[in-house]
């Protein structure tokens, strides 16, 4: 199916306190200790939390068969009770489910759907393929040792009709300049291995934002020039880097970003609080948004929700 019109993102509606959240479990099981904690900061913002049937099943290291997991999606999307949707985890198999999910039913029914890590892969299909825009931010299982910064974003970008902007506490400029373009975030080994499958974003005249966790630099060398030479960057506007956490020091990482990807000639940003990290400040992806490295930051050109 062709994707929608990616120029006029559909906005979910805001949540209000007393709203139900739906947990999906798209990719791994999860650790339950973890998974309580995050139900609890849930319901401390006000939010009712539905956890549908066979939620807890596992199949090796799967949440559950993929139809089943797809299945357990794309009816919390059709449910008119439910209001959002909140990922358990992170992991492994999002990107298996994707051939499986309901385009125009998550079309018809927009909600706010959140996650990241594995999760990358939605968020793109999300924007995509349904048209709707959708939030890269902490899942069920981060919650719970998240700082209240991370919280206190999740339940603004969810709850509240205004454009959203951060800034990076560090501003490392790896190369200057400013840009504005549709904004995706995502996890790179994630993106990398969508590349060369229909579910690869286009990340043409777009901001992008990329994190990871425990890949060596050189593992971070060779999916950057993977994706080079596959021309994943081919009209990339402008570049931000969040969190690379155990993937060596920060510095390495600035020094392969700039050596794979300084030749685009685009604006390039490092350290944003984004990833696996306690701080992960939730943003929404596939709205207009402006990169700008001499303020440090990237500034939403309009609501996220509606």
């Amino acid at each position: 199916m062709n994707p929608r019109n990616p120029s006029e993102p559909v906005l979910p509606r805001a949540l209000k306190p007393g709203d139900t959240l739906g947990i999906a479990a798209p990719a791994s099981p999860f650790d339950r200790q973890s998974f309580d904690a995050g139900i609890q900061v849930l319901e401390s913002m006000n939010f009712n939390i539905a956890i549908p049937e066979g939620f807890f099943d596992q199949n090796g290291y799967l949440a559950g068969a993929d139809q089943h997991r797809a299945d357990l999606l794309n009816g919390l999307f059709a449910d008119p009770h439910i209001d959002g949707i909140i990922c358990a985890r992170g992991g492994y198999g999002a990107m298996r489910i994707l051939p499986l999910l309901d385009v125009d039913a998550i079309f018809r029914h927009p909600k706010v759907f959140v996650g990241f890590s594995d999760i990358t892969a939605l968020l793109g299909f999300l924007v995509e393929r349904c048209g709707m825009v959708a939030f890269h931010g902490p899942t069920v299982t981060t919650l719970g040792s998240a700082d209240s910064s991370t919280r206190d974003r999740l339940q603004l970008a969810l709850s509240k009709p205004a454009p959203l902007s951060l800034s990076t506490p560090s501003n490392h400029v790896i190369r200057s300049g400013s840009a504005t373009g549709r904004f995706f975030c995502g996890n790179l080994t994630l993106l990398c291995h969508l590349t060369g499958t229909p579910f690869q974003p286009d990340f043409s005249g777009g901001i992008l934002l990329i994190e990871d966790r425990g890949e060596e630099p050189y593992r971070i060398d060779r999916m950057l020039t993977q994706m080079l030479l596959a021309g994943c960057f081919n009209g990339l506007a402008g570049l931000a880097l969040g969190a690379f956490t155990d993937c060596g020091s920060a510095e390495a990482v600035h020094r392969i970003v700039a050596d794979r990807l300084g030749g685009l000639n685009i604006p390039i940003l490092a350290g944003f609080d984004v990833g696996h990290e306690t701080v992960n400040m939730t943003l929404p992806v596939g709205l207009p948004v402006r990169l700008d490295t001499r303020s440090g930051s990237l500034i939403f050109a309009g609501p996220a929700v509606r």
